[in-house]
């Protein structure tokens, strides 16, 4: 059974940092495509960043551009975001979710497992 769960959520100020991490078990994980989604209250989901089985492509919504990066260690089976310079509106509600294979997207309904999700909260 897959079992996607992310860590590392929590309360920071403004102009801040913080890393998520998202471990996976039940699939073979060097073979799936990796994204990190986000959704705040009374909007829709949107794709945050999304890489590729092997890290070789990477793909950044407009609005993380510049401060998140992300990561894998396929030999941890872990998933990472770095985010940098928060600003208020990235607080949400936070989404490790994969799809086997190569996409080269953040599409939400194009993945087929999800975790639960952690929360960041950004204050001003």
């Amino acid at each position: 059974q897959v079992q996607l769960v992310e860590s590392g959520g929590g309360l920071v100020e403004a102009g801040g940092s913080l890393s998520l991490s998202c471990t996976a078990s039940g699939l073979t994980f060097a073979r799936y495509t990796m994204g990190w989604f986000r959704q705040a209250p009374g909007k829709e989901r949107e794709g945050v960043s999304c890489i590729s089985p092997g890290s070789l492509t990477t793909w950044y919504g407009d609005a993380v551009k510049g401060r998140f990066t992300i990561s894998r260690d396929n030999a941890k089976n872990t998933l990472y975001l770095q985010m940098n310079s928060l600003k208020p509106e990235d607080t949400a509600m936070y989404y490790c979710a994969a799809r086997f294979g190569v996409y080269s997207g953040c599409t939400s309904g194009d993945y087929n497992a999800w975790g639960q999700g952690t929360q960041v909260t950004v204050s001003s």
